[in-house]
């Protein structure tokens, strides 16, 4: 960006310096003044000093209308057909554009006094020169008109800057809140997640506290019994073993409500409840071919929930739900029209969609939300072996 800011200079100060001399080669750009000074050596050097400050215009604006103005005026006092000051046009408007907002009053009057004072010091000039200024009112008085105007448009343009500038920054924040709000969402969910986790484990644990005892008891009278139930702790060990090492290893950050019961009732329980407060809703349960693990049946629980929460608050108040369970994966298909006059619907970027999604990511599983022609559908894939399928 930057070096096309200073190819940008180079080409105004190129354009501005070709202006100027072609103006003083061709004696003015309208009728020609027999009088009138040609092009020479002090022509080029007060030309080249009317433009090539130019080139500094963005970082030194006072400097380069000091400069250019100068120059304008000594090739004027000398008697040379400058029509149309370009170079002192150009930087009067980047003065005002840079001092026209300064927070000391001083400077900006002294700015202002400077672009406006520059056609009675062109009136000097041509009077200097021995030009009668009663024949050029009329171009004086439009000089005038344009350099005051050039100050205007200065402060339009600076006043647009800055709005953009607030309306970017204002963008910037709001991008920066909503991912803030996102990593908290997800840091909430991944809570109570480990939460769910930590419920699971410690059951495990009393069972294997129970069973190990029991075997302990039965080791010597029933030694049967004593062997199945180590064969029970090993089993429970080896569950939750997978099971913590399937959240936890995808826990990579950091009170919730109590977990709900990790069992395919619960789906039932739960879309009852939904249609007891007014919610009209179609299922289609396929119970699962084998115990779900708790991670899934959680998972699949608070799925469930948030998307008929989704589907009461921002539909027409119904939702077709398909449960699908194989021995790869539990597949959870929510639809619900939406109100097409409003446009209502799910965001993408809610907290509950961020939460199913951390769900699903900590599984392996996939997650798709669309809403097209006032259907809402969401789709949740949950992998029973930790891995996408």
């Amino acid at each position: 960006m930057q070096r096309r800011g200073y190819l940008v200079d180079a080409v105004v100060a190129t354009v501005v310096l070709g202006w100027t001399l072609l103006m003083i080669a061709n004696n003015g750009l309208g009728t020609p003044d027999p009088s009138a000074r040609g092009l020479d050596g002090v022509g080029m050097v007060l030309s080249v000093a009317s433009a090539l400050p130019l080139l500094a215009r963005r970082t030194a604006p006072g400097t380069v209308y000091a400069i250019t103005a100068t120059a304008t005026l000594a090739l004027l006092t000398l008697h040379y057909p400058i029509d149309v000051p370009v170079g002192a046009a150009v930087s009067a408007y980047w003065l005002s554009l840079a001092y026209s907002g300064n927070p000391s009053a001083a400077r900006r009057l002294v700015a202002m006094a400077a672009v406006v004072a520059f056609t009675p010091a062109v009136t000097l000039a041509c009077a200097t020169a021995g030009v009668r200024v009663l024949d050029i009112t009329t171009e004086l008085l439009a000089w005038w008109a344009i350099f005051a105007g050039i100050w205007l448009v200065g402060d339009r343009a600076r006043l647009r800057r800055e709005q953009l500038d607030h309306l970017r920054e204002r963008i910037r924040r709001a991008e920066h809140d909503a991912e803030r709000e996102r990593r908290l969402a997800a840091a909430e969910e991944r809570t109570r997640i480990a939460r769910e986790l930590h419920d699971s484990a410690g059951h495990a644990i009393n069972v294997i506290l129970v069973q190990a005892g029991a075997a302990r008891l039965l080791h010597e009278r029933d030694p049967q019994r004593s062997r199945a139930a180590i064969g029970t702790i090993e089993e429970i060990a080896r569950s939750t073993i997978n099971e913590i090492d399937r959240l936890v290893r995808a826990l990579r950050d950091d009170a919730a409500d109590e977990p709900p019961p990790a069992d395919p009732g619960a789906l039932e329980e739960l879309i009852a409840r939904h249609r007891a407060s007014g919610l009209h809703v179609e299922t289609r349960l396929d119970p699962p071919p084998r115990p779900l693990p708790n991670s899934v049946a959680w998972a699949a629980y608070r799925i469930l929930q948030e998307a008929l929460t989704n589907a009461a608050r921002h539909g027409t108040g119904r939702a077709d739900v398909t449960v699908r369970s194989d021995p790869q994966a539990v597949e959870i298909d929510v639809t619900n029209p939406t109100p097409a006059e409003t446009g209502a619907r799910p965001t993408p970027g809610g907290h509950g969609i961020i939460g199913m999604r951390e769900r699903v990511t900590l599984l392996g599983g996939s997650l798709h939300t669309s809403a097209d022609t006032g259907i809402f559908h969401l789709r949740a894939r949950l992998p029973l072996n930790g891995t996408s399928v």
